[in-house]
Parts: structure tokens; C-alpha cells; sequence
């Protein structure tokens, strides 16, 4: 009777030694103010995100792999959102609505594209060709952002993405593993925000990456 639970035992032992050969590590990016643990140390790409108004921004790919898992961090520096729009719209038509100067046009127009990265970024997910099969807001360490759970409709593998705001940078975590795989929960967990100095930091209330609200207090500070 216990000869079938050894053998899948056994089988699964074989099948996961291979996916876990790959030494996890804690990894942080000072310069992307991010942490998480990541298989091994991840290749980095320069490269660049265009934002939903079309503003070209600097971004960074964090990348790496665990057997037949694939890892990746996208980071997007939306720093640079204010400069480049508030002159932009000096130069806007007359009577176009980014030169009307009220509430978030003319010089607050970049508000609207730093507010709305995160959902800007789900939509870009969602044009994948992939099933959604979970979606829900969530707070990585009390940092507000939106969680999703895909299915790739090529080969039924799944995509577990995280997406956040913190301190203007877009941080897009992705860990796509194959069928039937179990979740990468430990790079999902791990995720973690740093401060200008490189040292992590916990909020003590909920951090919403917000022009025009002020950040809570770091716990300890």
C-alpha cells in the first residue's frame, strides 16, 4: 500500500532536482531600490519602457532561470515623468487640454501617467496571449500594488507577475514556470523596497506611490 507515495516521492525528488540546482540568494538593486531572491546572480539588461502618454523612460531587466523556471524583474525609472512632460506642454497646441494649466493639465500632466503606471503595466500583461486566472490588489511589505496569475495559452505554463510603485519606479516581478508546476512562492514573497542608502525598509503604514500625498514613516525610524 506504501509502494505508490515512495515511488511519486522518488519521481518528484528527480523531477525538482534539476529546477532547484540553481543556488537562490538574496539580491538587491540599490539603484532600482528593490530586493528579492533570486536564482544565483540575474543578468542585467538596459533598455527602456514607453509610458501610456508615450514618454520614453530608462528601465532595467533583471533576469534568470531555476531548471525550467524563468525569473525576471523589470525596473522602470518614472523619475524623469515630471521634467519631460511639464516641457512638453509648454510646447502643446493652443487649446489643447495639456496646456489648460487646471487641476492635472498643463504642468501637473505627468501626475496622470505616474498614478496610473501600475494599471498601465497590467494592461501590457494582459495583451500576452494568456488566460487570467487570478487578479487581485495586494501590498508587498505595505507597499500598495496589483498581483495576477496567467496561463500561457502555447503551452499551459503559468505566469505569476507582481507589480509595484516605489519611490517613481515601476517594478514588474515575473516567475513563469511549467504545468503543473508548484508556485515560486519564494520569489514572490521575497519582494522588498530599499531606501536611498540601500538599506530595506518596512512602512508603517500603506505606501501608495502618489505625486501628491506624502509616504508614511519607515517602522524603526
Amino acid at each position: 500500500m506504501r509502494v505508490m507515495p515512495l515511488m511519486s516521492l522518488a519521481l518528484v525528488l528527480a523531477l525538482s532536482g534539476t529546477a532547484f540546482a540553481q543556488e537562490w540568494a538574496d539580491f538587491a538593486s540599490k539603484e532600482d531600490r528593490f530586493a528579492v531572491n533570486f536564482p544565483g546572480q540575474p543578468k542585467i539588461t538596459d533598455t527602456t519602457w514607453t509610458s501610456q502618454v508615450g514618454v520614453v523612460l530608462p528601465a532595467r531587466v533583471y533576469s534568470g532561470t531555476s531548471g525550467a523556471g524563468r525569473y525576471t524583474v523589470t525596473a522602470v525609472d518614472y523619475n524623469p515623468m515630471e521634467r519631460v512632460l511639464s516641457e512638453k506642454s509648454r510646447y502643446c497646441p493652443p487649446g489643447a487640454e495639456t496646456c489648460s494649466g487646471i487641476h492635472d493639465w498643463g504642468l501637473g500632466y505627468w501626475k496622470i501617467d505616474l498614478r496610473g503606471a501600475v494599471v498601465y503595466a497590467v494592461s501590457k500583461l494582459l495583451q500576452r496571449d494568456v488566460k487570467i486566472t487570478n487578479m487581485m490588489a495586494n501590498f508587498q511589505d505595505l507597499v500598495a500594488g496589483e498581483e495576477l496569475q496567467l496561463t500561457n495559452n502555447a503551452d499551459q505554463s503559468r505566469t505569476y507577475a507582481s507589480i509595484y510603485m516605489h519611490e517613481n519606479r515601476l517594478v514588474i516581478a515575473e516567475a513563469t514556470v511549467p504545468r503543473g508546476y508548484p508556485p515560486p512562492t519564494i520569489f514572490q514573497q521575497s519582494l522588498g523596497w530599499l531606501d536611498e542608502n540601500g538599506t530595506r525598509v518596512r512602512y508603517q503604514n500603506i505606501y501608495y506611490n502618489e505625486p501628491d500625498v506624502p509616504k508614511p514613516a519607515i517602522r524603526g525610524r
